[in-house]
């Protein structure tokens, strides 16, 4: 273990909702300090970048209710307990869009915000993806589905004008190893 490990001396779930929890830890730093840590548990998610067979990317808008704004994104979600990275990349595919992929291959793993979260999220690439039917979206959930080219995508990055900071870094990942 690093000699910068914070050793916790206790832990209590502060705060509670659907989807996750708020930890307040009390710590020993390496100097002998004691404090307080808080900070956002969750379980590990996917995010998913799906290409139809024609090569456009399956897309979502959905509000979020942080930023008080449209979002344009690729789909993502929570994985259920005991469940597999990649079986949750397939359900969350077709819950928010109607689509199944014809063939999904792992991508990478993030923590995205290790400074304040412990979320860890499993980036897949579907391809071959085809309307199967209707989505199935969770109670606050609100979410329109379309299809993009990966160039319009790249572009939305690039210009700011898809902020969701899941969907670049699936996208821009992609691009720079993959594409």
């Amino acid at each position: 273990m690093s000699d910068r490990a914070w050793k916790t001396l206790a832990s209590e779930i502060a705060y509670t909702c659907d989807g996750f929890d708020i930890v307040n830890e009390r710590v020993k730093l390496p100097d002998g300090e004691e404090g307080e840590f808080d900070y956002l548990s969750n379980p590990e998610s996917v995010v998913i970048l799906p290409f139809t067979a024609s090569g456009a990317v399956v897309v979502i808008d959905e509000w979020r209710q942080a930023v008080k704004r449209e979002n344009r994104g690729i789909p993502a979600g929570s994985m259920e307990p005991d469940e597999d990275p990649e079986r949750a990349a397939r359900r969350e595919l077709r819950e928010e869009t109607g689509y199944e992929a014809g063939e999904l291959e792992r991508l990478c793993a993030f923590e995205p915000s290790n400074g304040l979260s412990n979320s860890y999220f499993h980036y897949y690439v579907a391809r071959d993806c085809e309307q199967s039917g209707e989505q199935s979206l969770d109670v606050n959930e609100t979410i329109d589905v379309t299809t993009t080219s990966y160039e319009g995508l790249i572009e939305g990055v690039r210009s700011g004008d898809i902020q969701d900071g899941r969907t670049a870094t699936g996208v821009l990942y992609y691009e720079l190893f993959e594409a």
